[in-house]
């Protein structure tokens, strides 16, 4: 079940690609916010405005990178203290960028990501994430940048 809009209400890195681009709202986009959530708890660091010395992939392309490269481990912070968890840990970065597909029928449900989280059957290879993008330099040191893709803005408004 889904629906189009022509407004684009959101907050830009937390939207899925298929409503920020095209106005299409399903129970998949509300799937893609959390799985943004899961990958911002684990490694607690935001999507929006996150950096990287080595790159300038937002933080679920930075994700994408680690888990492809079998580093997954890498993404966690420090301060979660995983010994004992780290099963668990692992497992929340795999359904987190499980639910951050580009495709929307690529996602699980939300009655299956939360199923996915609280067992130890196996998980699917995980596909490349939507928005998974690799910013310029110059533009990812401002906040307050316009951002358009396909004919549509999305406006930020932010308190001074």
């Amino acid at each position: 079940m889904g629906a189009n809009t022509s407004r684009v209400v959101g907050t830009y890195g937390y939207m899925s690609p298929e409503y920020a681009i095209d106005g299409h709202f399903s129970v998949k986009s509300d799937v893609f916010s959390f799985g943004v959530l899961v990958l911002e708890i684990v490694s607690g660091k935001r999507n929006r405005g996150f950096s990287h010395k080595d790159h300038h992939h937002n933080l679920l392309g930075h994700a994408w990178m680690l888990y492809k490269e079998g580093r997954s481990l890498e993404l966690v912070d420090t301060y979660l203290g995983i010994s004992g968890y780290l099963s668990e840990v692992l497992r929340s970065i795999h359904v987190g960028l499980l639910c951050v597909q580009q495709c929307p029928q690529d996602r699980p449900s939300m009655s299956a990501a939360v199923l996915m989280l609280g067992n130890e059957g196996l998980l699917p290879q995980a596909r490349q994430p939507g928005f998974f993008t690799e910013r310029d330099a110059e533009s990812s040191s401002s906040t307050n940048t316009a951002n358009s893709t396909n004919q549509m803005t999305i406006s930020l408004v932010e308190a001074r």
